[in-house]
């Protein structure tokens, strides 16, 4: 409706966010999604420090661009904030961020530079390779890994650049996209290619997407990323099926 307030709609997506991650163990007690507002893209939404199946919408604040609560000042917040707001200040096209330690991801992070890549045509949107953020390069070999200052956020969105994931050594991944629907769809799926990836080197040397069919594969990935948010709201209960009067 014209002159309709956005906020509660994208609240509640970024609850369903949660529980589908959760549902696809792409997050645990661990990781976060958030939201950038879209009428003010100086802000974004993001839950308060809780775990991701336990989120509701109440729990969503708004954040500025220094990673900083709006108006709820003294609310618990996560550490890596700065994640999300670093990368919404690098990246105009991006009004979704996931950040998670999803298993087979941390393992392709410290696997080395250029480890990661595409192997199926659902995940296209890796490209040529993912980028991997190595915090030793900002802050030495001391830290406890966690993007927890502007700086390291800088840093983690300059290695990010216009890629749509990026590996972090040691800690997770973070994926991006241009609604929670895409940025959810990245995060699941480069787990899911992780898995199709090792299974294939357990058997031999895996054929590797080229650089044209990862982009022609991504050329139909809008298709891809409606249809699995449709059948993942169905699987948490909030799909279709769920709705009052509808035959499933």
């Amino acid at each position: 409706m014209p002159g309709a307030d956005p906020i509660p709609e994208l609240k509640a997506t970024l609850v369903s966010a949660n529980r589908i991650l959760v549902h696809h163990d792409i997050v645990d007690g661990f990781g976060h999604v958030s939201a950038r507002l879209p009428d003010n893209p100086e802000r974004f939404l993001l839950a308060r420090r809780k775990a991701p199946g336990l989120v509701t919408a109440d729990d969503i604040i708004e954040f500025d661009l220094s990673g900083e609560p709006v108006v709820e000042k003294h609310a618990p917040t996560f550490l890596e904030r700065f994640i999300h707001s670093e990368i919404y200040a690098a990246r105009p096209d991006v009004n979704s961020v996931v950040h998670s330690h999803s298993p087979l991801m941390v393992a392709m992070s410290v696997a080395g530079q250029g480890a990661f890549r595409p192997v199926c045509h659902t995940c296209g949107f890796l490209g040529e390779g993912t980028p991997l953020f190595e915090i030793r390069k900002v802050a030495g070999d001391a830290t406890n890994l966690l993007i927890s200052s502007r700086e390291l956020g800088k840093a983690l969105a300059e290695t990010l650049a216009d890629a749509g994931v990026v590996l972090m050594r040691g800690h997770g991944t973070t994926a991006v996209g241009a609604s929670v629907q895409q940025a959810v769809y990245r995060a699941v799926y480069s787990e899911i290619n992780a898995r199709v990836q090792l299974s294939a080197q357990q058997m031999g040397v895996p054929e590797f997407l080229t650089p044209a069919e990862a982009k022609a594969c991504e050329g139909t990935s809008s298709l891809q990323v409606e249809r699995t948010w449709a059948y993942w709201l169905d699987l948490i209960g909030q799909g279709r099926a769920s709705q009052p009067g509808v035959a499933g």
